[in-house]
């Protein structure tokens, strides 16, 4: 049976993406060995991380003056990274969740913290709207989308100050004037390889202006010299993360696959909102994200939500769980996941609905 891939990450990569892995896991670049074996220092990797950044660069319209740095440690790593490279005095955080609130926690260690906005207050199903940001900090850093909750901020924050972002779960999924930001980081998890690297998105002149001594690898600019090879980078993760990117162009690039993205969470949301047993999560249209959609059963239909689980799991639905935090369902609609899964799931609902 076909399976349906909703998992909220590591989560679903393209056919094109494994098959490609696949082959180099064997037979890496005709060398007769496995890209699991080379060294990151041979001639053939080193043009697989050129490649990789220089897509990278070409696909989000980076500008001259950005480094693409390919690192170890997921975003948990970069929550303490950033304010380490970045915070001299005073940074600015919207609280957003899980992730967010992890952000802030780290961000603290290195100097103030000014939480301009949290939704806490209705258990972030929200995007607080009409904070003000401080003239005098350093960065203004969000979380774009945030998977356990089911928001996302899907336009560039117009805040007069420096912009931070983790895109961990949104990356590639819209278009993103990067010259507004200072970096941008994120795992790859979702949208763009196997789990194991993490991207960074940063200006090089941002970079040298705090007085904190940092450690060599984890100041960015030991990255930026040294081109993600200070030290051995995660081999397999980017080799997989270009052969995304190649997929991506091969789709017509980012506000094609954005496109897409809606059309997918449009019929789900779609789906849910016209249900009378299912009902989102996320009241407002305009907070809600198009990479994870959450929702749960009706109160009247709340005992349900077991037996619905395992209805789509018996029509081959996979990581459909909502999360411990919220409950209820989550299906997670990654650029990889094509329409036909998002249609056979809108099928079990309605299947589901009219059984009961």
């Amino acid at each position: 049976m076909k399976k349906h891939n909703f998992y909220a990450g590591p989560s679903i990569m393209s056919q094109f993406t494994i098959e490609e892995t696949a082959k180099a896991v064997h037979n890496f670049a005709d060398m007769g060995l496995s890209i699991l074996e080379i060294s990151h220092r041979s001639k053939q990797f080193q043009a697989v991380m050129d490649e990789t950044v220089a897509l990278f660069k070409e696909l989000l319209e980076i500008p001259e003056g950005y480094s693409v740095l390919f690192l170890g440690g997921g975003a948990s790593l970069q929550f303490a990274m950033v304010p380490m490279n970045m915070l001299s005095k005073k940074a600015a955080y919207l609280d957003t969740g899980v992730w967010a609130s992890k952000a802030i926690k780290e961000a603290k260690l290195f100097g103030d913290v000014d939480i301009v906005a949290s939704s806490k207050d209705k258990n972030y199903t929200y995007i607080p709207k009409d904070f003000v940001v401080p003239a005098d900090v350093d960065y203004f850093h969000y979380t774009s989308n945030n998977t356990i909750y089911g928001t996302e901020l899907r336009k560039d924050p117009e805040v007069g100050a420096r912009l931070i972002a983790d895109m961990s779960s949104d990356i590639f999924s819209r278009p993103v004037d990067i010259s507004k930001y200072d970096l941008i980081y994120g795992g790859a998890q979702k949208n763009l390889a196997p789990s194991g690297v993490t991207f960074v998105i940063v200006k090089d002149d941002a970079l040298g202006h705090v007085d904190r001594p940092i450690p060599t690898m984890l100041d960015y600019r030991t990255h930026v010299k040294k081109g993600s090879m200070f030290n051995t980078p995660p081999v397999l993760p980017i080799f997989s993360a270009l052969q995304t990117l190649k997929y991506y162009k091969q789709l017509g690039g980012i506000r094609e696959i954005e496109k897409m993205d809606i059309a997918k969470a449009e019929t789900l949301y779609n789906a849910i909102d016209g249900s009378k047993m299912f009902v989102a999560t996320v009241p407002n249209h305009e907070d809600r994200s198009i990479m994870n959609v959450c929702f749960v059963m009706k109160p009247e239909y709340k005992e349900l939500e077991k037996e619905f689980i395992d209805f789509a799991t018996e029509k081959g639905m996979v990581g459909i769980k909502g999360h411990r935090d919220v409950g209820g369902f989550r299906a997670s609609l990654y650029n990889a996941l094509p329409m036909e899964s998002v249609n056979a799931l809108v099928a079990a609902m309605k299947e589901f609905e009219a059984k009961h």
